[in-house]
Order: structure tokens, then C-alpha cells, then sequence
């Protein structure tokens, strides 16, 4: 058997989100569909580093999969890409030793949420953004995500259905930049609930609207309650944009 690593860039807008789902097209059917071909029938079921919801994008979603076929990394760029849809596609092929993990090997993960605050929408970023026509306090929205960096009990934070074992994660950045018209929201963390970015954009995009003090977030993090949160921004914003491992 050979392990593979692939890294993936996707516009989730077309999707159900990674996962396979019994109604609805996923990243993760078309992607078992497009290797089924290139390694001449076998069927293989791939894992994720985690499971993007409906909407969202990456732009390095990290796969592993196990296959019998013995193929060259172009095999799995070149032909993957001439198989997958043209809003999906593999950036990167590389063999790993057998214990590799998308998932539980995983160390990191870096999330991007981008909203464009503008009187206008914008057709060429339609589904890509999260559109706000007012202003926002981007000063005290920092001052509130400042306070929830650290190792916490996330629960305000996570969907009710989140799947996780346990709430506690570590957010080891949360920054906001300015990118032309735009405001990124940069996270990075030892690991995320489910919408846990989401909800946490959400509760931020409360503040700086100036419906909440910034200190409110931190009220927010110590009652472990989501009912106390703001609401979950949409998908189109938000983006994978990196899964950190350990150096080989």
C-alpha cells in the first residue's frame, strides 16, 4: 500500500461542503470520483484535515489517502486536474510514510475570513465574501478577539451539533488587516470546533457595529453557553488557508 499526501485548492460554493452527504454534490465525491479514474478502477476513500462546511473555500485543504496503484506525484496533479471540476484542483502530490493522517497528524490550522464593508456589493466576489454595507469599529473588534487568544473551553463558540470530544482548543492568533477594501480576519490555532471561526466572526462583527463592548466577547467565553454569542457569519467568507504538520 502507498500513502499519499495531496493539498487541494477549492471554491466551496457549488458544494455541500467536504464530506460526503446522502443529498447533495461534496468536494470529497468528486474528488474519490477523479481518482477512481486515475488509478484505473480502485476505489479509495480519502480523509481531510477537516470537514469545510457548504460554502466555504481552501486554499490548502491537506488529503491523505492509501491506494495499491503504484503512480508518480504528476499522475496525481496533472491527471487528477483533468478529471476534477474546474473549481477544485490539486496543487500539490507527495509521498508520506504509512503513518501519515490529514487529520490527526495535523499541529495547526489557519483560517482567513474576509468581509468586504461597502455601501456596494460586488459581483466578481459574489459568494467569495461576506458583504457589510456599514462601517465597522475595527479597533474594538481586535480588542475583542485579543481577549479570547489562549488555550479556552470554547463552547460559547461551537455549533450545537459540533462532534468534538471536547471544547478546549487553542486560538494562538486572532488579527485583523486591512487588504484594500476588504478586512481579513486571520486565525490561528492548535485546532477548531465546528463554525467555531464562524460564530467568532459573528460575535466580533457584533462589536464592531457597536451592539456589544469589546469586553463583552470575554463575558461570552466564560459562560461556555452559545445561546450568549453572536450569530454564525455565513460560509462565503471564511477560507482554509493552511494545515501546519510536524517538520519530517
Amino acid at each position: 500500500m502507498y500513502t499519499w499526501r495531496l493539498t487541494l485548492e477549492y471554491d466551496g460554493r457549488a458544494y455541500c461542503g467536504w464530506q460526503l452527504q446522502p443529498t447533495g454534490v461534496s468536494i470529497q465525491q468528486r474528488l474519490e470520483e477523479a481518482l477512481a479514474t486515475v488509478l484505473a478502477g480502485e476505489s479509495v476513500r480519502v480523509t481531510a484535515s477537516g470537514r469545510t462546511d457548504a460554502g466555504v473555500h481552501a486554499l490548502g485543504q491537506v488529503v491523505s489517502l492509501r491506494c495499491e496503484a503504484r503512480r508518480p506525484a504528476k499522475a496525481f496533479v496533472a491527471g487528477l486536474n483533468s478529471l476534477l471540476p474546474p473549481d477544485i484542483a490539486v496543487l500539490e502530490a507527495s509521498p508520506v510514510p504509512a503513518e501519515f493522517h490529514a487529520r490527526y497528524s495535523a499541529i495547526g490550522k489557519h483560517y482567513r475570513y474576509r468581509i468586504l464593508a461597502a455601501p456596494a456589493r460586488s459581483a466578481l466576489r459574489d459568494g467569495r465574501v461576506w458583504h457589510l454595507r456599514e462601517p465597522l469599529d475595527v479597533g474594538a473588534m481586535q480588542c475583542a478577539l485579543d481577549a479570547v487568544v489562549g488555550e479556552h473551553d470554547f463552547s460559547s463558540f461551537r455549533a450545537r451539533k459540533c462532534g468534538a470530544n471536547h471544547p478546549v482548543r487553542e486560538l494562538r492568533a486572532a488579527r485583523i488587516r486591512s487588504v484594500d477594501d476588504e478586512l481579513w480576519l486571520e486565525f490561528h490555532g492548535s485546532g477548531f470546533l465546528r463554525h467555531m471561526v464562524r460564530n467568532l466572526v459573528g460575535s466580533a462583527v457584533e462589536v464592531g457595529r457597536g451592539s456589544r463592548a469589546p469586553g463583552w466577547m470575554a463575558e461570552v467565553l466564560k459562560a461556555r453557553d452559545r445561546s450568549q454569542a453572536g450569530p454564525t457569519a455565513p460560509g462565503c467568507g471564511l477560507y482554509l488557508v493552511r494545515v501546519d504538520y510536524p517538520e519530517p
